[in-house]
């Protein structure tokens, strides 16, 4: 049981009101789950306002509330903290209900627009391959050590945050490798943890339906290093000009990586095919069984987070060389000469990134046929460079629903083909079924042909209307294959 005055150690406070010797069974920001002698948390978001929930929270028995604006009436016996920011009000005080897990296991936090997932996926099984306990927190799955914890946000609340550290610890993990989301970092979700180092991935226009700008989305990501305090590192790739503008005022120790650029981790590419990629790594020849340049940057990113965390930099690279990757980046499924690819690619950027990687591996009698589609709800700055990109790169391109949430898909599809010119719409088909659309780039398809299916990668949902559907893009490819092509 904590008691209320420790677990608010280190937080900003406007005012108090009660006793602050009280002691506090749960913190909750969520009026549902509040429950008699918790601390309710009322956290500002971006469309629900906690302070809103207060009297809920009362109802139910909170007896401390902790808040940024007083509220004009108070009850008896209740404990009411005023606080500058409530929402890291809420990341500080988890830590300390947990016992400040962060400061008994190294966390390492990756940011970035692309390369995320598979960087502390990657850095997760190399890890777990050289004998160490380790935890992960990505946008695929949660695990702790082999325990598979189902994952709903890419970085989870910051209460969750916590509880999941303090399991780690109390698991004998020495490591956690997380995903750190512009959203998370802004949100405070992160806040109270201590960071042994961050990564930086690269940078492009995403989110902006959030952040309003893309330099507040780059604002963002740079808060992550601003906060790290100075015994962490902060590497960062040294070919995105936005790496430079990352590490300003940052305290940690500074290192990069590139292919391109003058690095710390530094490599060239020797071959690239569909098998896999072999680097040219500080003078060492090594091969991996990743695909496409952008893979070559996430390597180096996982060798110098590696180094930096003191490991041998030729066992990272040999227990490095044997691993797969990240679910639904690159997956190849293959069926009477037809080669389809699942990957998450749901930006400008990462589509062009994958397009042109499968681009490098065509005969020229092959076709690329390319269905995509973009989120609903979302950046719609997006969806016509897509769009462009798509059909630039691709032989044909059906445009379908990737994620519709609350809106007409028919109008997404209509936002993407504005990014394509009279003379490229022969090239286009709009499906709004997305599982019509697979089938329909499949039956396109003849032997040789390649079929990428982009956007969703390791998801298995479509959510239409508030409803997820199961829909995992894997599975509807390797059962049409099996339709189109028999057993």
């Amino acid at each position: 049981m904590n008691v209320l005055k420790d677990i608010l150690y280190k937080v900003s406070l406007t005012s108090t009101l009660g006793d602050m010797e009280r002691k506090v069974e749960d913190l909750v920001f969520d009026s549902r789950k509040v429950r008699p002698h918790v601390a309710f948390v009322a956290v500002v978001g971006t469309q629900v306002d906690g302070h809103d929930f207060i009297p809920v929270a009362l109802e139910k028995g909170a007896t401390t509330i902790v808040c940024q604006r007083m509220p004009e009436q108070v009850k008896d016996g209740v404990t009411y903290i005023q606080v500058l920011d409530s929402a890291k009000a809420l990341g500080i005080m988890a830590s300390n209900f947990y016992g400040n897990p962060s400061e008994k296991i190294k966390v390492v936090a990756v940011t970035g627009t692309n390369g995320k997932t598979t960087t502390v996926t990657l850095l997760h099984q190399l890890f777990v391959r050289m004998g160490y306990s380790v935890g992960l927190l990505s946008t695929v799955e949660n695990k702790i050590n082999e325990e598979v914890i189902p994952s709903t946000h890419t970085t989870p609340d910051a209460v969750s945050v916590q509880d999941l550290l303090r399991r780690m610890v109390d698991a004998g993990c020495t490591h956690c490798f997380m995903e750190a989301s512009s959203h998370a970092i802004v949100q405070e979700r992160i806040a109270g943890l201590k960071l042994a180092g961050a990564v930086f991935t690269n940078i492009t226009h995403d989110h902006l339906d959030y952040h309003g700008t893309f330099d507040a989305y780059i604002q963002a990501k740079k808060k992550l290093f601003d906060d790290l305090p100075k015994d962490a590192f902060a590497l960062v790739n040294a070919d995105d000009k936005r790496g430079a503008v990352m590490i300003q005022n940052c305290k940690g120790t500074l290192q990069t990586y590139g292919l391109k650029s003058a690095a710390d981790f530094k490599a060239k590419i020797l071959s690239n095919t569909i098998e896999g990629l072999e680097l040219d790594i500080q003078g060492r020849p090594t091969w991996f069984r990743m695909i496409g340049a952008f893979n070559a940057y996430n390597v180096l990113a996982v060798l110098g987070a590696a180094v930096l965390l003191g490991e041998d930099e030729e066992e990272v690279l040999r227990e490095l060389s044997a691993i797969k990757g990240a679910k639904g980046r690159f997956d190849r499924i293959s069926k009477g000469g037809i080669t389809a690819i699942v990957d998450y690619a749901h930006t400008p950027d990462a589509l062009d990134n994958v397009l042109k990687t499968i681009n490098a591996f065509r005969t020229g009698n092959d076709q690329l046929i390319t269905v995509v589609g973009c989120g609903g709800n979302r950046d719609k700055t997006k969806r016509p460079s897509m769009a462009k990109i798509a059909v630039a790169e691709s032989t044909k391109v059906i445009f379908t629903s990737d994620n519709p949430r609350f809106e007409d898909p028919l109008e997404i599809l209509k936002d993407m083909q504005a990014g394509v010119g009279p003379t490229e719409s022969r090239k286009i088909l709009s499906i709004v079924d997305r599982r019509e659309a697979i089938k329909t780039a499949l039956m396109l398809s003849q032997k040789g042909d390649i079929v990428l299916v982009a956007g969703k990668g390791h998801e298995d949902y479509q959510e239409i209307n508030g409803v997820k559907v199961h829909f995992d893009d894997a599975e509807v490819v390797m059962e049409l294959l099996d339709q189109l092509i028999g057993n």
